[in-house]
């Protein structure tokens, strides 16, 4: 069984920025891509963030392109998101997801078979 924790969530002021960590246990972690979603009150799940299993290739929503970064460290089995120049629109409680399908060069916005439990991210203006 994989399990996924996230944390470094947090209340902090526009403009700044917070990093959030995934860990991950239970499998091997290079046998997955890497995802971040969020999900904002009376809102759909949307996606942030993904990263290859070798850490070789990122894909990025339009929304924070610019402004995250998703890295992974497989020594560590932990990903991280780091959120820059935050905005109150970015409120919402963040997921990580594990994706075990590793084939697509670009890591996948959808098919996740794995989710932590989430970490609230509170953005004031």
């Amino acid at each position: 069984q994989v399990q996924l924790v996230e944390s470094g969530g947090g209340l902090v002021q526009a403009g700044g920025s917070l990093r959030l960590s995934c860990a991950v246990s239970g499998r091997p972690f290079s046998s997955y891509a890497m995802g971040w979603f969020r999900q904002a009150p009376g809102k759909e799940r949307e996606f942030v963030a993904a990263i290859s299993w070798n850490g070789g290739t990122t894909n990025y929503a339009n929304s924070v392109k610019g402004r995250f970064t998703i890295s992974r460290d497989n020594a560590k089995n932990t990903a991280y998101l780091q959120m820059n120049s935050l905005k109150p629109e970015d409120t919402a409680v963040y997921y990580c997801a594990a994706d075990s399908n590793v084939a697509p060069r670009v890591p996948r916005t959808w098919g996740y078979d794995y989710w932590g439990q989430g970490t609230q991210v509170t953005v004031s203006s």
